[in-house]
């Protein structure tokens, strides 16, 4: 079966002094499996939906057809008798790297083909697979090699990186960032990044999605924090007419509008439970259903995601299901607090002066050199947002010349370098909240009184705040501005 099997696949294969016409027919799958039966269930599956297929069943057999076939796609088994799977993935990416790897692995060796993602593969399935995500993953990664310009790895972006300064600075961190983007965006794989508030990971999300084969799609962002919990579904997946109260015209989701594209999912901590588990289930069949819809329809979308919270901290707090983070935490991208970017901060700091002195239609020559030794031993608790603030303010207040400290915001010059970690001012007594003084009150108001005297115990800064109390600044912010309607 297997002899026959690799006969019927060798003939389907163009060689070199094929016409026109038999040149442009598409290159065949390339699958590699050494099990007989799953050859033969694969490649009729394969077959029956109009692809041509090459068959090996060992390593050394499946790097020769590839040489000979030089396939878009390649279905590869990491279990084969004569060498690791891994090792022949990286092999075949090294000769052709625009190639679409999809492994197989069985349901124990879930590490393993997260540890291939990493590497460079587009996807994985795990044993046992039904035949519509076998055929969706092989149409996926079809999709992305046909939009993609025949052409080695991605080329390094021309000019300096956008000047609202995320991904300016030289600093080793953030080359290693760069580094780490370039390589992962050409896979499907999922990114997530992770970091703290201000660090620009949008920005990083963006930059994985102008440096890969979908950078001519759509790249959609969605703050799963700022949405409330019973439109989030609506959101993500959208919605028919009729569906809900207030569904008056049918809308499509964030999912759907990515098509071809990326969506990006910030604060992917803050998103319910109950939509988690629908997430997953796109994850796996990327198929969309729009509230109220009978019918889901296939999409083809990269998923981005992000979060200012420790991801495997929510998984142990229940928060956030852990198969859905071995799911989405296959390529972490971790953005540096601007503190731990040394010089990075005058270089960000120098480009936003440019730019808003622009803006503003006036003429600032940098900074000088006090308000530089300020700004590199300032903590930045704001990070890159918090220094655009700065020079923002700078700018609209001044006329032009050299930055100098009296320059700066008072707020800002009043603790210079007031290091981050230093314990919070304490509360008067009779500001605290008591046992006492609660008793009586709507858990409502309890709830406004603990936010509040924590936001103000941590010095105004929500942030802040928002760690001690386990949830997003994002959550608090919108408490709050419910609070003052």
């Amino acid at each position: 079966m297997t002899q026959a099997t690799r006969s019927t696949g060798s003939e389907t294969h163009a060689r070199p002094a094929a016409g026109p016409a038999e040149a442009s027919r598409p290159r065949p799958i390339l699958l590699i499996e050494d099990t007989p039966s799953l050859q033969m269930v694969y490649r009729s599956v394969l077959a029956s939906a109009g692809h041509r297929v090459a068959v090996a069943g060992t390593a050394a057999e499946g790097l020769s057809r590839f040489r000979e076939t030089l396939p878009n796609v390649v279905l590869l088994d990491l279990m084969l008798p004569d060498r690791n799977g891994l090792d022949l993935m990286q092999d075949m990416l090294r000769l052709r790297p625009e190639t679409n790897v999809i492994v197989i692995t069985a349901n124990g060796s879930i590490n393993k083909a997260v540890e291939a993602m990493r590497a460079g593969a587009h996807e994985f399935l795990v044993k046992p697979f039904d035949e519509q995500r076998f055929l969706g993953a092989v149409e996926n990664a079809s999709l992305s090699r046909e939009a993609r310009p025949p052409r080695r790895p991605p080329p390094q972006p021309a000019g300096p990186a956008p000047v609202t300064g995320a991904f300016l600075g030289s600093s080793e961190a953030m080359a290693r960032i760069h580094a780490k983007i370039r390589s992962a965006a050409r896979s499907m794989a999922t990114i997530f990044i992770t970091g703290e508030s201000g660090t620009g990971k949008e920005l990083c999300a963006l930059a994985v999605h102008d440096t890969s084969p979908r950078a001519a799609g759509p790249f959609i962002a969605l703050n799963c924090g700022a949405i409330p919990q019973d439109l989030l579904e609506s959101e993500v997946f959208g919605h028919v007419k009729g569906s809900f109260t207030g569904a008056i015209a049918d809308k499509p989701g964030a999912a759907a509008a990515a098509d071809g594209g990326t969506l990006f999912l910030d604060e992917i901590c803050e998103m319910a439970p109950a939509l988690q588990t629908k997430l997953l289930r796109f994850l796996q069949t990327s198929m969309v259903q729009p509230v109220g819809a009978t019918r889901p329809r296939k999409v083809n979308v990269r998923i981005v995601c992000a979060t200012n919270r420790d991801p495997l901290d929510a998984v142990r707090r229940g928060h956030f299901r852990e198969d859905l983070y071995y799911r989405l935490f296959v390529v972490p991208i971790h953005m540096p607090p601007l503190r731990d970017r040394g010089n990075d901060v005058i270089e960000i700091a120098e480009a936003a002066l440019s730019r808003f002195a622009a803006e503003e239609g006036r003429e600032f020559f940098g900074l000088d050199a006090e308000v530089k030794a300020l700004f590199r031993r300032h903590p930045w608790p704001g990070n890159v947002r918090q220094v655009l603030n700065v020079i923002r303010n700078v700018v609209v207040l001044n006329e032009g010349g050299l930055v100098t400290m009296r320059m700066l915001p008072d707020a800002f010059t009043d603790h210079p370098s007031l290091p981050e970690d230093l314990p919070p001012p304490s509360l008067p007594a009779t500001d605290a909240p008591t046992l006492d003084g609660l008793i009586g009150r709507t858990l409502a108001e309890i709830e406004q009184i603990v936010i509040e005297a924590t936001i103000a115990r941590h010095g105004g800064s929500v942030p802040k705040a928002a760690r001690m109390l386990d949830v997003s600044p994002s959550t608090l912010y919108r408490k709050r501005e419910a609070w003052k309607s």
